[in-house]
């Protein structure tokens, strides 16, 4: 195989992982941050206390966190059919790394926001703060930056479970090394593929850790 035909299908591949990763990151992102919220301010001395639907909703971000990524793939064939219309391809790989990734991300946030100063939340509910302006005012600007660097990793696990989701035909980087880094033997495909995830994780982990710093108002 020629540089010129490998370099051809690492950058098909290599933007097929990114659309792969953003799509579902911006989803978890969208549903997860929300979802940490709600186990916040539900649970135990948060500021809508509802031990029930705290619970209700733990056991469900914990029934899936406990499904191996692999396993969860797998299962969630049907309902990828059922929405992407195949259950092959890039975009059909979106669906079971959002799933994924929803509760990973929530259980992230959960514990960004609960750092958060109770004393500041009990000085802006001491002036007049309901809750919506607690959330919007002390609770997601203090715990920003946990916000963010939590993001970035649950983008590194992204890009790890994407070239996993490969294995089966999802497409990116993880399908290139499959077909013909490990059945067509060979190396250098294998190798090129190792050095461009280790490259996207480094320089998106960077990204992440300077913007995490810059909001970190400590």
């Amino acid at each position: 195989m020629t540089t010129d035909v490998i370099l051809g299908l690492l950058w098909r591949s290599f933007w097929e992982t990114i659309w792969m990763t953003a799509a579902s990151g911006l989803l978890s992102l969208v549903i997860g941050l929300p979802l940490g919220l709600a186990l916040v301010v539900t649970g135990r001395g948060g500021i809508a206390e509802q031990p029930a639907i705290n619970s209700v909703l733990a056991a469900l971000v914990n029934g899936f966190r406990a499904v191996p990524f692999v396993i969860l793939l797998i299962a969630l064939i049907p309902l990828t059919r059922l929405i992407v219309g195949t259950a092959l391809g890039t975009t059909a790989a979106i669906v079971p790394l959002t799933i994924a990734a929803i509760p990973y991300y929530a259980r992230i946030a959960e514990v960004s926001l609960r750092e958060v100063d109770r004393g500041l939340i009990d000085a802006v509910r001491a002036m007049g703060g309901n809750r919506w302006t607690i959330i919007r005012e002390v609770l997601v600007p203090e715990a920003m930056p946990g916000i963010v660097a939590g993001f970035t990793v649950t983008l590194v696990t992204l890009i790890g479970a994407s070239a996993m989701a490969g294995t089966i035909g999802g497409g990116g980087l993880g399908d290139l090394a499959i077909r013909y880094g490990y059945q067509r033997f060979e190396t250098g495909v294998m190798i090129a593929v190792v050095i461009v995830l280790i490259i996207l994780v480094c320089g998106m982990q960077w990204l992440g850790d300077r913007l995490a710093n810059r909001l970190d108002r400590r």
